[in-house]
């Protein structure tokens, strides 16, 4: 027999005790306890850029770097402050982003349709964080030679310097055609083999700037979750200095999943997180009595394992097919109706998030990942602890929030974990209704509608639970 779910809103009381007995395990190292007995921490090495410093992708009022202990990774924070004229929230709000993404998906058109703006004018100081290997965040390589058996073209370069007509660099060598193009207000020609050649270029470029880090990928889910988590999150309090010592936190697809599996892992361990509540967005533990698109995630794992490729490229993949998957006549239009459903979203925005929101992907990431397919769920890199059967332990409270069309993780996906956990600590929630509008996987986070609709149901939730 199914447990009853809360599915109202106001079903969870924000006057919980979160607090947990203290582990008797230390296979974790933890840098954050309980506020009655927390232990005084010298802050990770970081850095606060200033907005002469700040790259013009970063959107953010403020770019961070919290540098992990023993991994020569230094994570990009992007801060948004929050507005002067809103009542100063308790907690400072993280955000987490999905598989291979970046900060950008927060940030999409600020300040129309920008998530972590629309947090910050509420009042919560906002911050998103960029994984490994994720958006403007960097590591200290060895050095790799690469030859690349063609000359390189620059987007500058392909873009040209002077106004008027522009030459296309010779990508294919000095034997190769030259292709002309007219630009600043002439009439221009078209030429799909000119296209074709930037979007080839566009793809190398992108290749070659991550060839190092491609080669040198080998971080997983357990890497995220027991290494750079429990780091960002004790340097967001150092530098918001919350009373209580928590965080409020809003996971989109694989970013609710690291929030799973970290409120597993502490219940687990009889630990306090340290975090007020939980949001997660189109994510779960369990996918397998699903018929998520996911699962495509398992061939590709596989042949990645069978291939011994360290990861996939799918910033530079995504920025070549693109024209292909936002036009319905096209081959490859289905991956479309895998971010939004059709006309939901503004088409640049769309097209934004398929050219700037995508990153490298490690093979070891894809692999643990597609675990969640498997009988049990989603389980740690040995595969001894399933996530979802722990659960349960957290008191922490969670909204999980699902889109009636996301193919990704369709609303079973995510019943799938809500039942796994005690009520009255989960609150469930499906947004879209038969006659329309509908919600894919990012239309929660990034459509017309969804500031309207979604975000009113998400500070609401909040606001319950920040107060001390």
């Amino acid at each position: 027999m199914e447990p009853e779910i809360n599915t109202q809103m106001n079903l969870i009381k924000p006057d919980l005790n979160l607090g947990l007995r203290p582990s008797p395990l230390r296979s974790l190292r933890r840098t954050h306890t309980s506020s009655s007995r927390r232990r005084i921490l010298r802050p990770p090495l970081s850095e606060a850029t200033g907005d002469s410093e700040k790259p013009s992708t970063c959107t953010a009022d403020e770019l961070h770097y919290v540098s992990i202990p023993d991994s020569g990774w230094s994570l990009a924070l992007w801060r948004y402050l929050p507005a002067s004229n809103e009542a100063k929230r308790n907690h400072p709000l993280l955000l987490l982003s999905g598989v291979g993404t970046n900060a950008i998906g927060f940030d999409l058109s600020p300040p129309q349709l920008s998530f972590a703006r629309h947090m910050s004018g509420q009042g919560f100081d906002t911050w998103t964080l960029e994984v490994r290997g994720a958006g403007l965040s960097k590591r200290v390589l060895h050095k790799v030679e690469s030859s690349l058996p063609i000359n390189l073209v620059s987007r500058k370069e392909l873009a040209g310097q002077s106004e008027g007509r522009w030459s296309s660099t010779n990508f294919f060598g000095d034997s190769g055609p030259r292709i002309t193009t007219t630009l600043a207000g002439q009439q221009p020609v078209p030429n799909s083999f000119s296209e074709l050649q930037g979007r080839i270029s566009t793809f190398v470029d992108n290749f070659q700037k991550q060839f190092d880090l491609l080669v040198n990928s080998s971080w997983d889910l357990d890497d995220c979750l027991k290494q750079d988590l429990p780091v960002v999150m004790e340097y967001i309090r150092s530098v918001t200095e919350p009373k209580d010592g928590k965080l409020l936190a809003i996971g989109h697809s694989m970013g609710g999943i690291l929030l799973y599996a970290m409120l597993s892992l502490y219940g687990f361990e009889g630990q306090d997180p340290g975090l007020a509540a939980v949001i997660t967005l189109g994510s779960s533990l369990d996918y397998m009595p699903s018929r998520s698109s996911l699962n495509l995630l398992q061939p590709l794992a596989e042949r990645a394992r069978t291939l011994n490729l360290p990861s996939i490229p799918m910033g530079a993949i995504y920025s070549v097919i693109h024209p292909l998957a936002l036009r319905p006549s096209y081959l490859l239009s289905w991956l479309s109706s895998q971010i939004s459903v059709q006309d939901v979203m503004i088409p640049e925005l769309v097209e934004k998030l398929y050219l700037k929101n995508h990153c490298i992907v490690p093979a070891k990431l894809l692999l643990q990942l597609a675990t969640a397919f498997e009988d049990g769920g989603l389980r740690d890199r040995n595969g001894t602890f399933f996530y979802k059967d722990h659960l349960h332990r957290s008191t922490v409270p969670v909204l999980a929030l699902a889109g009636d069309r996301d193919l990704v993780c369709p609303p079973d996906a995510v019943y799938e974990t809500v039942k796994a956990r005690r009520k009255p600590f989960i609150a469930y929630k499906v947004f879209g209704d038969p006659s329309g509008p509908h919600y894919a996987h990012y239309d929660l986070v990034g459509s017309r509608l969804a500031s309207k609709q979604v975000y009113p149901c998400i500070i609401e939730f909040l606001l319950a639970h920040d107060a001390i």
